[in-house]
């Protein structure tokens, strides 16, 4: 066998074991792809379950804030209107049953009212400004504190899902300011700055320090909530000098 057969054959050889190498990398390239695609695929399921569990738990929430507000209203206030209808409704003064047939029209009007708010359809009739609005408009019905809210006309709209997660985290968080807050005002502006939209809850209260309220599983929760929306949120606070809150969307 002379050098030139042998160079043929060393040849041959190299090819062979390059191609299986080639064939082997090639393999375990396609194989790690497969895997990271399978790994992707169960991180995107657990995120779309943890966003449907997240969204499930804000509608039983707000449905369970409602049966609530259903039970008052019922007993303070169509619950006098039923007995004030019986009363007029039962004198023999013909004014008095034009009196109360009135107040069974007004109790009509009501109770239709409430079978609306039974059902979150109004979550999507409903815009985000129109419905800080009414929360604020409540909260300075009580004159427990003034209210104020500033809003762009650009603001734009959200989809169900992210109206929902929003209605909640801003109802969550003026209940915390009512509660533990003590403020003069509470006012929330609704921005946009360098294609974020913003949400900022400002009030005058006391404030607190964050380091301490960190331990509690409330802010983690709003956090949560958030980024399931793609959303963030944060605060600061100083104590004596009042608590603002942000929650930060992409436009």
């Amino acid at each position: 066998m002379n050098p030139t057969e042998d160079q043929i054959y060393v040849i041959i050889f190299s090819t062979l074991f390059l191609g299986g190498l080639m064939s082997t990398f090639v393999v375990a390239m396609v194989f790690i792809h497969r895997q990271r695609q399978a790994q992707n695929r169960q991180k995107m399921d657990q995120i779309k379950s943890e966003h449907e569990k997240t969204l499930l738990n804000i509608e039983n929430e707000i449905q369970q804030d409602t049966l609530s507000q259903v039970g008052r209203e019922l007993h303070d206030n169509i619950g006098q209107l039923l007995s004030l209808a019986k009363l007029y409704l039962n004198s023999a003064k013909p004014e008095k049953q034009a009196e109360g047939k009135e107040y069974l029209n007004q109790i009509i009007q009501e109770v239709r009212g409430l079978s609306k708010s039974l059902n979150l359809d109004w979550v999507e009739s409903i815009r985000l400004e129109e419905f800080i609005g009414q929360q604020l408009e409540k909260i300075k019905s009580t004159e427990h504190c003034d209210t104020k809210l500033e809003a762009i006309e650009s603001f734009g709209s959200f989809p169900k899902d992210q109206k929902l997660v929003l209605i909640r985290v801003i109802q969550e968080c003026l209940n915390n300011t009512l509660k533990h807050a003590n403020p003069n005002l509470i006012e929330i502006k609704l921005l946009k700055e360098k294609g974020i939209r913003k949400i900022q809850i400002i009030d005058d209260g006391k404030g607190f320090d964050t380091r301490e309220a960190s331990n509690g599983s409330g802010m983690f929760n709003l956090k949560k909530r958030m980024e399931t929306i793609g959303g963030k949120f944060s605060l600061s606070s100083e104590i004596g000098k009042g608590t603002r809150i942000e929650l930060l969307l992409p436009d």
